[in-house]
């Protein structure tokens, strides 16, 4: 009986030069039994531990190596990042993760990386002293940070006769993981979500503003992972100077008031994850001129701004999901829990600007996801991207992550 996760779906199989890569045939040998259609690529140091006819035979297409096989052959990688469902490397070796890790498009393969518009996983195999190699963690670490997912290595008995972690897990186990990812990027299909992100500028004069330190990095990794499981998904985003992720329609603002109009036109939408810093207070009469300097004390007069989440909360659709997050330095939880009950949410996120790992303009967050009748599971310190992907498991009860 084949998995429906997997029938129909187009997989490329990435395969490096490693020893391990005796074991992609019974991965593909899977694959296929279950109604997949996969693609295979090499990097030409993988003919040295497994056989291109080898590799075709079992997956029924030609093994694909050289970037300029032929003049038919060059803009492939392109063709093949928007044909495939998912694509795993297995084994990954030292030398192509560092490849991957700083962009290299030397092979198919890695080119073919680069123009993928689907998920990406990765499963390295390498000795344990080079798996446990500072730039081998770094590389491992960079690559997470585009969203690719890292099947750890196993441990166990390695080629070199050492024992330790760096063994490719086996092809059931990497079976596994590529169902449970391509059910979570299905997950969404045909909803819509909101995501709002990054602080608001609240202008004192034309040129000053009142504004916080928010990058917008975590309601950007909110809005990616949305995308990766099929969602329809609208950011609406304060200045901040991060890309747009892949598959976002993205709206930038300044103020909150412009936040309120934009979040307002899409407030329909399934997932609504109100991320953004927005400013409580604006200035009650700011200048459309540069006001001058005084040599003795200003007083600005401060108005609140309209509370965009309670709003939503009073006017929340059945069925609708809403996430809000709080930002605090102290009494965290009782704060958190009162804005999750008197704004009528869902869940609520909350950490704390002033611990360590979990502030403004850093790469990783520590959270605790504050849920209905006030259940409370604090997550790891961990990269955002993987807070993101954390957040969204608990709170769409999906199967957890392999990788």
């Amino acid at each position: 009986m084949t998995d429906p996760a997997l029938r129909g779906r187009k997989l490329l199989l990435g395969v490096t030069g490693s020893i391990a890569a005796y074991k992609t045939p019974a991965l593909i040998r899977l694959l296929k039994r279950h109604g997949a259609e996969v693609q295979v690529l090499t990097t030409p140091a993988a003919s040295h531990f497994v056989t291109t006819e080898t590799l075709a035979t079992v997956s029924g297409r030609p093994v694909l190596t050289d970037l300029f096989a032929n003049h038919n052959t060059w803009t492939q990688h392109v063709e093949l990042g928007l044909w495939a469902d998912l694509m795993v490397i297995a084994p990954l070796s030292a030398q192509t993760l560092a490849k991957l890790a700083h962009g290299f498009a030397d092979s198919m393969l890695t080119a073919s990386v680069l123009a993928a518009r689907f998920p990406v996983l990765i499963c390295p195999a390498m000795d344990r002293d080079m798996y446990e190699h500072p730039s081998v963690r770094a590389n491992l670490k960079r690559v997470q940070t585009y969203g690719y997912h890292v099947m750890e290595a196993a441990y166990g008995e390695l080629a070199s006769g050492l024992t330790g972690y760096g063994r490719m897990p086996e092809p059931p186990a990497i079976f596994e993981c590529i169902v449970k990812l391509l059910l979570n990027r299905a997950s969404l299909a045909g909803k819509v979500a909101l995501v709002t992100a990054g602080p608001t500028r609240e202008p004192i004069d034309a040129v000053r503003v009142v504004a916080n330190y928010s990058t917008g990095s975590m309601g950007f990794a909110m809005a990616a992972a949305l995308a990766r499981r099929g969602a329809q998904v609208t950011l609406v985003s304060g200045p901040t100077l991060l890309e747009t992720p892949a598959g976002v329609d993205r709206i930038n603002v300044e103020t909150a008031a412009e936040m309120y109009d934009a979040v307002k036109a899409h407030a329909a939408a399934d997932y609504v994850f109100m991320a953004a810093a927005v400013a409580d207070y604006a200035p009650a009469e700011p200048s459309t001129y540069k006001l001058p300097k005084m040599d003795k004390a200003h007083t600005i007069r401060l108005q609140p701004t309209k509370d965009i989440l309670k709003d939503l909360g009073r006017k929340k659709r059945v069925k609708q999901v809403l996430v809000g997050f709080a930002m605090e330095t102290h009494e965290g939880m009782a704060k958190a829990t009162h804005k999750l009950q008197n704004k009528n949410l869902d869940w609520i996120v909350l950490n704390y600007v002033n611990e360590e790992g979990a502030g403004f303009g850093i790469g990783t967050n520590r959270v605790t996801l504050i849920g209905p009748a006030g259940s409370a599971e604090p997550l790891d310190l961990m990269p955002k991207h993987e807070v993101a992907e954390a957040l969204l498991q608990r709170i769409l009860r999906e199967a957890p992550h392999c990788a």
